[in-house]
């Protein structure tokens, strides 16, 4: 038990190494050393691509490194990885050898990348160019792509295709933090006139929170319905009882029934007559007398 107590603390530990290190380092700085690590190892053969292996803490990243001549850079292009570099492509400045590192960030993509009103559909991946001239050299020169008009073409995974989803771009991010959004020309297929950092991204759809919302308030709106109903009939319910209440405690009805019906019998009462005049006639005044 203790032991995997241990283990899991351990995993833990990882994990928040490598968001702390995706967060502290810059990517392309991360990139580049890590690509001259592969390339300084042994001799490495041109046009072909060699895996580099990361630290943990760089788990669920990829990274590749390949070496070309600008002369078949210019005569073939380069199909590597998720690119394709199409053929009469130059570096700016030109210089004769170059080095392509293609990298996929993994499930660091949101830590690097993030769009305003977007998600992420796929992991960002990407391609820089540098000098390879002198590779012994701690740091190598960035270089741009002169494609002469075509596109680069970027393949994403078929099974993140995002087909039937409504919205999707592309989303090329730019060294400065501005962000280039296109149409896709197939469900998972991007394209691009130079280096950088690529992925398919989706508008968050706000309309789910409304409707949310709508179905809070009309439930709310119906239990506060429910409760005003039930509060005045208790209201007239309890008047009704507090006038038979009044009507008990006042002058006691006898009652009778017809048929079926109950009906009140008030007592019955002799009046007396009372003369209008207390004098009364003299006898000898009358006629018979």
């Amino acid at each position: 038990m203790g032991q995997k107590k241990s283990n899991l603390c351990f995993i833990l530990l990882l994990q928040f190494t490598s968001l702390i290190h995706c967060f502290a380092e810059p990517l392309d700085t991360i990139l580049h050393d890590h690509a001259l690590r592969v390339m300084s190892q042994k001799r490495r053969h041109s046009d072909e691509l060699y895996d580099a292996r990361l630290p943990k803490y760089l788990a669920g990243m990829k990274l590749s490194v390949v070496g070309l001549r600008s002369r078949t850079l210019w005569t073939k292009g380069a199909n590597f990885s998720s690119f394709l570099i199409p053929p009469k492509t130059l570096p700016v400045p030109y210089v004769k050898r170059i080095l392509i590192v293609y990298h996929n960030l993994g499930n660091c993509s949101s830590s690097y990348y993030s769009l305003s009103g977007y998600s992420l559909l796929t992991p960002v991946v990407g391609f820089l160019v540098y000098d390879a001239s002198h590779l012994s050299s701690k740091n190598l020169s960035k270089l741009e792509l002169n494609t002469n008009g075509e596109t680069i073409s970027i393949a994403f995974n078929k099974s993140l295709s995002a087909r039937g989803k409504e919205g999707t771009k592309c989303a090329a991010f730019g060294a400065l933090g501005d962000v280039l959004l296109s149409d896709l020309s197939l469900p998972n297929i991007c394209h691009s006139t130079s280096q950088g950092h690529f992925s398919i991204v989706i508008p968050i759809k706000k309309r789910h929170k409304m409707s949310l919302l709508w179905i809070l308030g009309f439930v709310a709106g119906f239990t506060g319905l429910v409760l005003g109903t039930v509060a005045v009939r208790s209201l007239l319910c309890k008047r009704t009882q507090e006038m038979e209440r009044e009507a008990d405690e006042g002058e006691f009805l006898k009652t009778y029934w017809i048929a079926s019906s109950k009906m009140p019998q008030a007592q019955v009462t002799r009046t007396q007559p009372v003369l209008e005049s207390k004098i009364l006639p003299n006898p000898k005044m009358s006629w018979y007398a």
